[in-house]
């Protein structure tokens, strides 16, 4: 019997978090599709878009809480949220702005929440398929700063930020494939 196996309570998060990130990949591929058709100026599809991008972050940030409070301390998650809810404020007051204030509302965004996601998944290594959200935290801070130095380009689009929302919907479905053996228990 393994340790996954001995706690249930590790196996309901683990089923829970399963279902989560499966919504989340599908809701990254969709959002990341239909951003690709409106990336070149800040309309109003692209201004929803921005806007319910870190929304939808805040809703399964909130539903990661509940799932988890039986296995460990959910302070980061809370920071994301609040992380989350301020750049959804803050992407929709940049997009009056620009395009380049946009990038770097949504930079800052993609370093701090690339931070908590990293740091939470080393925290939920045992629970298995972490690995996952562990390099997507890692390659969201490093988008995040391409962003900001992007919007120093010359006509700079939301091209990139489309693109971003693509490689973390992959990484969050091989996250649910993964934690298929700890949601069955065994």
């Amino acid at each position: 019997m393994t340790a996954i196996a001995a706690s249930p309570g590790i196996s309901g998060t683990a089923s829970a978090l399963r279902r989560l990130y499966f919504v989340r990949f599908a809701f990254a591929i969709v959002w990341a599709l239909v951003m690709f058709t409106t990336a070149s100026k800040l309309g109003p599809v692209a201004v929803t878009l921005l806007v319910l991008y870190p929304l939808f972050d805040v809703a399964a940030a909130i539903i990661d809480v509940r799932a988890s409070r039986t296995t460990g301390s959910p302070a980061l998650l809370y920071v994301n949220i609040a992380v989350s809810l301020i750049t959804a404020i803050g992407v929709a007051i940049a997009c009056a702005s620009g395009i380049p204030a946009v990038l770097r509302v949504w930079g800052v965004w993609a370093v701090v929440a690339g931070l908590v996601q990293l740091i939470v998944g080393v925290t939920r290594r045992k629970m298995g398929g972490q690995w996952p959200m562990i390099i997507s935290g890692g390659i969201s801070v490093l988008a995040g700063a391409s962003f900001i130095v992007g919007a120093t380009a010359d006509n700079p689009t939301l091209t990139n930020a489309a693109g971003y929302a693509i490689p973390g919907g992959i990484f969050f479905l091989i996250s649910a494939f993964r934690l298929g053996r700890a949601a069955k228990g065994n």
